[in-house]
């Protein structure tokens, strides 16, 4: 069952008549209904591309959290051979939300590492909804000095409403652990990209986004907080979250503006949710061409590149 968004409804209008349509005409004989059916599919389509060419930020904000886009096992599963997963983070444990390892990417070996949000109720409670705790990343810095030693690029798949923001998280040394992850992204001689796929939370996003390349799908979000954190803090209530995530310049587009991420990876119509194999061609397309230019760099250049990159954000608007 394909899920729809509140300002979809025009198209979920049409589709259901499409359905019933060709539910009548199970024989495929029924020349006015298959007519009837296509002139609504174009109309549907037409709809589709019209609502999301004007697509508000608010707006933007729900489809990266449609809970039918590609998550990081999507990726891995259409990516990425031979991929082997590693775990815990030789300190405490393991943490499920962020998943990491070392396979092969389009003929090249490669480190990959996200976090992933699942897919139903089970998934999602085990990888704790993509919230990683302190464990998480140091596994993920852990994962990035290996891959560092054996000269392996990193890429990483970013899809986070945040760090988990519990007690027991805090216990450990949440904000240390983020810091240190971001630490080992920043100080890696080998090339890092880091793809923002649906929410791009916080420190629990850049802690491993701080890449030499920072690709981000068309409909997702990159943000210090969330709309609805910002809205409560604002205004002291989260009923405002529209009106700060329009303040804040969360989307792809202004955010490629203002110079804090590199390329904006298109998405099909009517995003990712509804084509999923286009979404992550189209993201490997956009990984393999930033590998490419990075593929030439010395370890010392790799890392001088990354440096300037993180200092000019905000020295031009």
């Amino acid at each position: 069952m394909r899920h729809y968004l509140d300002f979809e409804k025009p198209v979920a209008e049409l589709e259901a008549r499409i359905d019933e349509l060709k539910a009548l005409d199970l024989d495929g004989e029924g020349h006015a209904i298959g007519e009837e059916a296509l002139r609504l599919e174009a109309k549907a389509m037409k709809s589709l591309a019209d609502i999301y060419a004007a697509l508000t930020p608010w707006q933007k904000t729900q489809v990266a959290r449609h809970p039918q886009r590609p998550h990081l096992s999507d990726y891995l599963r259409h990516l990425v051979s031979d991929f082997t997963a590693l775990a815990g983070d030789r300190v405490f444990g393991e943490d499920q939300a962020i998943v990491g390892g070392f396979g092969r990417f389009r003929g090249r070996s490669v480190c990959v590492m996200g976090q992933e949000k699942g897919s139903d109720t089970e998934s999602r409670l085990r990888h704790n909804f993509g919230m990683a705790r302190p464990e998480g990343y140091r596994k993920a810095a852990r994962l990035m000095q290996l891959a560092d030693r054996f000269d392996v690029p990193v890429i990483s798949v970013v899809d986070t409403a945040g760090a988990f923001p519990g007690i027991d998280a805090e216990e450990r040394g949440q904000a240390e652990a983020i810091a240190h992850s971001i630490d080992v992204c920043l100080a890696l001689g080998v090339p890092n990209v880091a793809v923002i796929v649906g929410e791009g939370g916080s420190g629990g996003a850049i802690a491993i986004a701080s890449c030499n390349r920072v690709l981000m799908l068309e409909h997702a979000i990159y943000s210090v907080i969330s709309p609805e954190g910002a809205s409560s803090i604002l205004w002291r209530e989260a009923a405002r979250a529209e009106d700060a995530a329009t303040s804040m310049k969360i989307t792809a587009q202004d955010l490629l503006r203002f110079g804090v991420i590199d390329a904006v990876v298109p998405e099909p119509p009517g995003g990712a949710h509804r084509d999923h194999a286009l979404a992550v061609g189209n993201v490997g397309d956009a990984i393999e061409a930033a590998l490419v230019e990075l593929a030439d760099m010395g370890r010392d250049a790799i890392r001088a590149a990354r440096t300037e990159k993180f200092l000019a954000i905000g020295r031009k608007i």
